[in-house]
């Protein structure tokens, strides 16, 4: 009889319910759990100890008790446990951020990631564009593909800036819509903001007065894609968030000599005059061959035809780095050397742009939890015609003005163009001088953001410039090493 009586203690102990809370945030365990369910686990052999992470259960679906379910433990009793597959695309993931984005998410445990190279797809290609949704089907999308460049470029290919710009903004965009992506985070640039704006700016200064000309372009394609996301949030009840880095550099910068950012530019020439003069034409030739230069116009009519590589003559290698400004022991650079300046860490706006893709959503940043008609039950299947309003969402006109709910990236913190020379200098170790050249444009005086917004969500930057300098130049000659 006590055999007997502990036989069917033990076997209801086995037989009770253990409750893990799975919040569950996907629809990745579909046909098991469904999105918002609790796992309930037949607690099996935890007489003496809690289930732990990785362990395997079997459990019931709730509204299912016929079937059991076999899972691994993502989480204990009383947490709240993310589910790590979805799939999320990363536009642009081997650029500056996109690369970045990339580690950052598999750092944190994020391993269903999806990326395409320009090669394999041409975000300006609409139906190519609509082929991947269509096979891929991700659940949220970074949107950190751009077409990009420095003060020349921008000056020289406007057109180009705007209309390849704008082509992937909505070609990836309506996409996303279309195909039920949940999170969209859009990467713009703070190159949006007036080029008198009070400093720091804050994101209401956006569009109160005229741009800078020589990046004009450019900059109204980021902004025509930040309102995209409001615009897409309040009509059809979306969750597309736009974030507006400052100068970002970083691993994977681009250091090409026609078309990269202020400071990897700055970077290359200080180093390629010290090489001039120190005559190590083999460190010369590693470069250029890493790097070659592709001739503009204007260049041609100098040397001629064809790409400069590290295996053209020396001669010819030489009056090409002139044209940009590099001689031996001196380089000439843009401007005045006075604009003042913020940049970013790529990695830092890495984890602040996974920070707000994971823990940001578009009602924590207007402070409104319904702030889309479709809350309130309105249809999204209409077609899109001038002539028909069934089905078509919509803003909702009686909570006023909802704009400039993008997100600043920065660190707050600024110098002038001839103080990031001086502290590349320094770290190169180049002993020859460095000029300005004023009769070329300087761009924007000052631009340095307000970040209050980005701190009140919880994110503040880690790296200084002095240590990402540094970082940076032990990157790029490692670079020339592969």
């Amino acid at each position: 009889v006590i055999i007997f009586v502990v036989a069917i203690a033990l076997a209801l102990c086995i037989n009770n319910f253990l409750i893990i809370n799975a919040n569950v945030p996907s629809g990745s365990m579909e046909n098991t759990i469904m999105t918002g369910s609790r796992m309930i686990g037949l607690r099996t052999a935890y007489w003496f100890k809690e289930p732990q992470r990785g362990e395997i259960i079997i459990f019931k679906y709730p509204d299912d008790e016929s079937e059991n379910f076999v899972k691994r433990v993502i989480g204990l009793p009383g947490e709240k446990v993310t589910i790590k597959d979805s799939k999320i695309y990363i536009a642009g993931h081997h650029g500056l951020v996109g690369s970045a984005i990339w580690n950052n998410l598999e750092k944190r445990g994020y391993h269903n990631l999806v990326g395409r190279s320009h090669k394999e797809l041409d975000l300006t290609d609409q139906y190519a564009v609509e082929k991947f949704f269509d096979e891929e089907k991700p659940d949220a999308v970074v949107l950190a593909a751009a077409f990009v460049g420095g003060i020349m470029a921008n000056s020289l290919y406007r057109a180009d800036f705007i209309m390849q710009n704008m082509k992937m903004q909505c070609n990836v965009i309506s996409n996303a819509y279309s195909h039920g992506v949940k999170k969209l985070l859009f990467l713009g640039s703070t190159c949006i903001y007036p080029k008198n704006a009070p400093q720091p700016m804050k994101e209401d200064v956006l569009l109160t007065s005229p741009l800078e000309y020589t990046n004009e372009e450019y900059a109204i394609a980021k902004i025509a894609g930040l309102k995209m996301c409001e615009s897409y949030n309040l009509q059809y009840g979306t969750n597309y968030i736009a974030v507006m880095p400052t100068n970002l550099y970083g691993p994977n910068d681009n250091f090409h000599l026609e078309n990269s950012h202020v400071m990897p530019a700055m970077m290359r020439k200080i180093y390629l005059a010290k090489l001039i003069h120190e005559g190590d034409w083999h460190s010369i030739e590693v470069d250029m061959n890493k790097r070659p230069i592709n001739p503009t116009d204007k260049l041609r009519e100098l040397i001629g035809e064809g790409n400069v590589d590290g295996h053209n003559d020396h001669e010819r290698i030489l009056k090409a780095l002139e044209f940009y400004g590099i001689y031996n022991n001196k380089v000439v650079l843009w401007g005045t050397g006075t604009p003042l300046r913020e940049f970013l860490w790529s990695e830092d706006m890495a984890d602040a742009s996974v920070h707000v893709l994971l823990n940001v959503d578009f009602k924590d940043i207007i402070g409104i939890e319904k702030y889309s008609s479709v809350f309130y039950g309105a249809k999204v299947d209409g077609a899109v015609d001038r002539n028909n309003s069934e089905g078509r969402g919509g803003a909702i006109p009686s909570l006023g003005e909802i704009r400039n709910c993008h997100i600043n990236v920065g660190t707050g913190k600024e110098l002038t163009i001839r103080e990031l020379s001086e502290l590349i200098v320094k770290t190169v170790g180049f002993e020859g001088t460095v000029e300005f050249d004023a009769s070329k444009p300087d761009g924007t005086p000052r631009k340095l953001i307000d970040v209050s917004k980005l701190h009140s969500l919880g994110w503040t930057h880690q790296v200084e410039i002095e240590d990402g300098v540094e970082k940076l130049y032990e990157w790029y000659q490692n670079s020339l090493k592969d």
